[in-house]
């Protein structure tokens, strides 16, 4: 333990040392009680320090309780009240503080409620001990005795223990001058009244002067002229002055009534001062706290700028208006406070916002169906005569009863953002308009490729069929440069009808034109059947291809001469974008109830900015257009459709120069 905590420990045993021999001495000769024992004291030892341990700071108090009373009273008798004093002591230390050797708080109900019964439970087992000592004994009167060290032990721990225990220090509410009041009239009056022997009352006169010191000084102030008053009490008592000396001469009642009467007013003054002073506390404490709370609510009211706050009270005068209120609506708070917001609101916005509600067109009528619905749009005029728009909630305020004290209305200006979302309205109207514009310029462009494909597909027929004639010399023999000629005719006829061809197919599969054959096909036969398609074209060029395909059968639901032009368009293009000494692949896997077929090759590849677009009509990579590879732009829009007319994807993977991988992925069809 450190050296200031046994110096106070040890002044405390000194105090309680000494306080108790005033009490043995002090008690009338002619009784059988110890007087006002300082039980509190003995008490406080358990709670100023932790050290010595307890059971020895238990023991400590018995010597001292046994050393004390031993000096004016039979050992014997001695000795059991010492027993009952160490068992109080540990019993209020136990309640009071819960086993801590620590100073207790005393601030909140719960702990007043500790200290009394603590004070009560600790007094109740002296009270015991006294009467079963004087009944071991034959000491004085059981009863008598036993109420006599009750109440004094009572008296000590309530008007005494406070001291010691953690109070919610205050300044106290009243002025210099109110307090030196006080201090004067008690040491003056608190003599006065315990001087004068035949006027018993007054000696409750000092009760109001104690309740009035609790309510307006501090805390531990209070407990001091508590203290002042008991001193004065105790003395001047002991020294057989005042309304409770020398009760049985004057009376004709037990000497150990004199204790028990001082007890009785010591044990009042302190259910008087201690409560008060910790409901003072609690108040000021309380008031600080709201004092805080309205402080920093007044600060966010405030600092919130671009929101009108307005708050009235229960008859819907304003009371508060914070400074997003006066820049948007233009008004000075002086020239608010105390009106209505009616003047806020236009007869038409009223008149509209009813119509809105479905009540009638007065403003209390449409204030009190706001009331708690969230945000409204509501107009507002401002002081110089401009409507704004504001988005507004207003809401009642409730007491912790649920009584309506006042309303708030917090409010935003959006008439910008009102005015913003009409012109987005009106702007995605007029794209509406353009997309439909749009698609009926689509529609009619494939309508007018799809007519123009089928006029230009006879005749181009018929060109082929002439020149096939001209080839075979039906029209007689042709010189060389003729039949060059013819043969170029021929091709370039083939290329323009094949592109026809692909116009009419792409156009019917959008249209849903097509019929497709829905039927169980196998994958690997469809994918044989397209590879079977390219060769030819393979085996002019120096590529090297893989085909893997599957043991297993890969049943699909679909068109197989529709999947069959997937696969040559993919191997196709493959071919034609894969330089000499490439290489090509095609695998057919199976996995989680799908299949994929993988077209790869090391050819050009396709740029990544461009991969976005690949599907699209008429693209044509800047690759493919830089090294003047042919091409329609129409066979991978083709076969996009195809695969997802049969409820697949298709995706690619591509890097520019390292060559390209399209994925085709379909369903299969499972055995149930």
């Amino acid at each position: 333990m450190a050296a200031r905590s046994w110096g106070w420990f040890a002044g405390l045993v000194a105090l309680t040392v000494g306080f108790g021999l005033a009490a043995v001495y002090g008690a009338p000769a002619t009784g059988a009680a110890i007087g006002i024992w300082p039980a509190a004291l003995a008490t406080a030892l358990l709670m100023i320090a932790p050290k010595p341990s307890t059971p020895v700071v238990l023991l400590l108090i018995f010597a001292i309780a046994f050393g004390t009373i031993a000096t004016g009273r039979p050992e014997s008798v001695a000795f059991g009240i010492a027993v009952g004093m160490t068992v109080q002591c540990w019993a209020f230390w136990r309640v009071l503080t819960g086993g801590v050797r620590d100073r207790p708080p005393l601030r909140t109900n719960a702990e007043l409620g500790r200290y009394i019964g603590g004070s009560a439970l600790g007094a109740l087992c002296v009270g015991v001990s006294g009467v079963v000592t004087s009944l071991v004994t034959g000491w004085g009167d059981p009863l008598l005795l036993g109420l006599s060290v009750l109440a004094s032990s009572l008296a000590s721990n309530l008007a005494v223990t406070p001291f010691f225990c953690r109070l919610r220090p205050h300044p106290g509410l009243a002025p210099p001058v109110e307090r030196a009041a006080q201090w004067v009239l008690i040491v003056t009056l608190t003599p006065v009244v315990f001087y004068l022997d035949d006027f018993p009352s007054l000696v409750f006169a000092l009760i109001p002067v104690l309740a009035w010191g609790a309510l307006r000084s501090g805390a531990y102030e209070s407990i001091a002229q508590l203290f002042v008053v008991l001193g004065f009490a105790i003395a001047l008592t002991t020294r057989d002055h005042g309304p409770f000396a020398e009760v049985d001469s004057r009376f004709g009642l037990p000497a150990d009534v004199q204790g028990l009467l001082l007890s009785l007013f010591i044990i009042d003054c302190a259910l008087v001062v201690v409560p008060f002073v910790l409901i003072v506390g609690d108040q000021l404490e309380n008031a600080r706290q709201v004092a805080a709370e309205r402080d920093m609510v007044q600060n966010i009211v405030n600092g919130a700028g671009g929101v009108a706050i307005i708050g009235t009270d229960a008859h819907g005068l304003v009371t508060l208006v914070n400074p997003g209120a006066e820049q948007l609506l233009g008004y000075s708070a002086e020239e608010m406070l105390g009106r209505t917001t009616e003047y806020l609101h236009s007869d038409e916005a009223i008149a509209e916002k009813a119509r809105e509600l479905g009540v009638q067109p007065e403003f209390r009528e449409v204030a009190r169906t706001l009331l708690g619905a969230g945000p409204t749009d509501m107009p507002f005029v401002r002081k110089d005569g401009v409507v704004r728009s504001h988005s507004m909630s207003l809401d009642p305020i409730e007491d912790d009863r649920g009584q309506v004290t006042g309303y708030v209305s917090t409010s935003e200006d959006i008439t910008e953002r009102k005015e913003a979302e009409r012109r987005l309205v009106e702007a995605l109207a007029t794209e509406r308009e353009a997309v439909a514009r749009l698609q009926e310029v689509d529609r009619v462009k494939d309508a007018f490729v799809s007519s123009v494909s089928h006029e230009l597909r006879t005749p181009i027929t018929s060109i082929l069929g002439y020149t096939e004639m001209l080839e075979d010399g039906v029209y007689g023999q042709l010189s060389h440069e003729q039949l060059d000629a013819v043969q170029r005719l021929s091709a370039n006829s083939s290329r323009l009808l094949s592109l026809i061809d692909d116009l009419l197919t792409l156009s019917r599969i959008q249209e849903d034109g097509i019929g497709f054959a829905h039927k169980v096909v196998d994958l690997r036969k469809v994918v044989a059947a397209g590879v079977a398609v390219v060769a030819p074209t393979l085996e002019r060029r120096e590529l090297e291809l893989d085909v893997d395909l599957p043991e297993d059968p890969a049943p699909c639901l679909g068109d197989r001469d529709m999947l069959e032009r997937v696969v040559i368009n993919l191997l196709g293009n493959a071919v034609k974008f894969t330089p000499e000494g490439g290489r090509l692949q095609v695998a057919l896997t199976i996995h989680d109830g799908q299949a994929e077929v993988a077209v790869a090759d090391t050819g050009i590849g396709i740029p990544a900015e461009e991969q976005d677009q690949l599907f699209s009509r008429f693209f044509r990579s800047s690759l493919a257009q830089q090294q003047a590879i042919p091409g329609s732009g129409l066979g991978l829009s083709i076969a996009h459709a195809i695969v997802e007319k049969h409820g697949g994807t298709m995706t690619v993977e591509s890097e520019e120069g390292e060559g390209t991988v399209f994925r085709v992925r379909l369903p299969l069809i499972t055995a149930d």
